[in-house]
């Protein structure tokens, strides 16, 4: 029996990745059209922005630098014992929920290359990600017809705020492997939220709560100067 289009994608780029990982800071791979280029840093930018994206975006935003492998970004961190997660769906919703991690794990999972996209300037594209899709979870709490934000809550007190619409997209994951991998504790182990649209700090790592809410509540970074929507193509770093 032949495999899924997605299984074959997966196990192509998954061979790039690999290989993606064993270079020098001085040069990049980058999968383009089923080819692959070894490139200085500006020349696989380059490249990155002439493809564009279904939605006619350039695959690389403005302003951005394509990096190898994934950056720690800080944070406080949370506890990385998948024993200990505990995963709150609550506010404006028909019937809140907690999840263990367990639990998580028996949910319909997606798995999916998206590309990330920090507000200090670097991008990691075809990152593989496995997790479940915030949509499922909003459908299975039952959203109030009030709900327009969701927070996303993480170690720390941190939280980020989203749009519902944005948040419910297919590709808005609360993540917990990273290519093909438990998340690694810089990344925000045992779970994290993945906004591949928005900048990457809305994409709060140790995951704690989704909370959705009638207002919007402006999180950690915005409040703070940071942009309150955070789209990486019109470069909305600072409010």
């Amino acid at each position: 029996m032949s495999k899924k289009p997605f299984e074959d994608f997966v196990e192509r780029n998954e061979g790039r990745r690999s290989f993606l990982r064993t270079l020098g800071a001085g040069a990049a791979v980058v999968a383009f059209g089923g080819a692959l280029f070894r490139l200085s840093g500006s020349a696989a930018d380059g490249k990155a922005r002439a493809v564009k994206r279904p939605d006619g975006r350039p695959r690389l935003p403005p302003g951005q630098r394509l990096l190898s492998a994934l950056r720690p970004m800080g944070g406080v961190p949370g506890d990385p014992d998948p024993g200990a997660f505990r995963l709150e769906i609550h506010g404006e919703v028909e019937h809140p929920f907690t999840l263990d991690y367990k639990q998580l794990l028996a949910l319909p999972q997606t798995e999916q290359l998206s590309d990330v996209h920090c507000v200090t300037g670097w991008s990691l594209l075809d990152a593989r990600w496995k997790g479940v899709r915030v949509a499922d979870l909003a459908k299975q709490a039952g959203l109030k017809p009030g709900a327009r934000h969701v927070v996303f809550a993480a170690a720390g007190g941190y939280t980020a705020n989203v749009r519902l619409a944005e948040a419910l997209a297919p590709d808005v994951l609360v993540a917990h492997q990273l290519d093909g991998r438990p998340l690694p504790r810089p990344h925000g182990p045992p779970a994290r939220a993945l906004v591949p649209s928005l900048y990457f700090w809305k994409s709060a790592k140790w995951l704690t709560g989704i909370k959705f809410v009638s207002r919007d509540e402006p999180g950690y970074w915005e409040t703070r100067g940071y942009h309150n929507h955070a789209d990486p193509w019109t470069e909305e770093r600072y409010g």
